[in-house]
């Protein structure tokens, strides 16, 4: 692969990344409160959000591999893992290594939610509200379309979906709707009492 190919791979890859964490800090949000959205009841929401945060770990895997072989950004695997250490705009790239590791312990934690417990799990999953703040500004600080129009107004878009989430998570309209009863099944249903009838009226 050439190097202007392995460029256009790492934008791509890296706004793609951007707006499928933008999705899923939004649909966390609506998740939590139970509500459907575009059509889509509650469970469906929760469905795509956890897709939504998969995927982005796949296109985030995508867009280190592909600037870890660029010449021109000149990372090693240490730079990917550890934050602040690179020699090309080491302050902006270290900002998308910590997003990187935040978004990649979500995800984690989300797969071993079981085993973990709901209060450890929830605790990690406040990070995804750090990541995001962190991989925008890496993208406006360390991309080579930071000042173009287009860029700008991915951001933009972004900035306003996640800021408009966050306050309606903080209003006081904000309720989280309780969950459906689900009524018990077949084999879990008490058995129906019987009446049983004396001898003397048995002919």
């Amino acid at each position: 692969m050439s190097t202007e190919a392995l460029w256009y791979a790492a934008r791509g890859t890296g706004t793609t990344c951007l707006l499928l964490l933008t999705l899923t800090v939004v649909l966390g949000i609506v998740a939590r409160s139970g509500r459907g959205l575009a059509g889509l009841p509650g469970f469906a929401i929760g469905a795509v959000h956890r897709g939504a945060s998969l995927l982005a770990v796949v296109l985030l895997a995508m867009h280190i591999g592909t600037l870890l072989l660029d010449p021109y950004a000149k990372l090693g695997i240490a730079d990917v893992v550890l934050p602040f250490g690179a020699g090309y705009r080491p302050l902006w790239v270290g900002l998308g290594t910590v997003a990187a590791d935040l978004l990649i312990a979500v995800v984690v934690t989300s797969l071993l939610r079981r085993r973990l417990g709901v209060r450890a799990w929830r605790a990690v999953h406040w990070a995804a509200y750090g990541a995001w703040p962190l991989a925008l500004s890496h993208g406006l600080g360390s991309g080579t379309d930071a000042g173009t129009p287009w860029l700008r107004a991915v951001a933009m878009a972004c900035a306003l979906a996640v800021a408009g989430s966050a306050a309606w998570r903080c209003s006081p309209s904000f309720r989280i709707l309780p969950r459906p009863h689900r009524p018990p099944s077949p084999r879990h249903q008490p058995a129906a009492p019987t009446t049983m009838t004396p001898r003397s009226e048995q002919t």
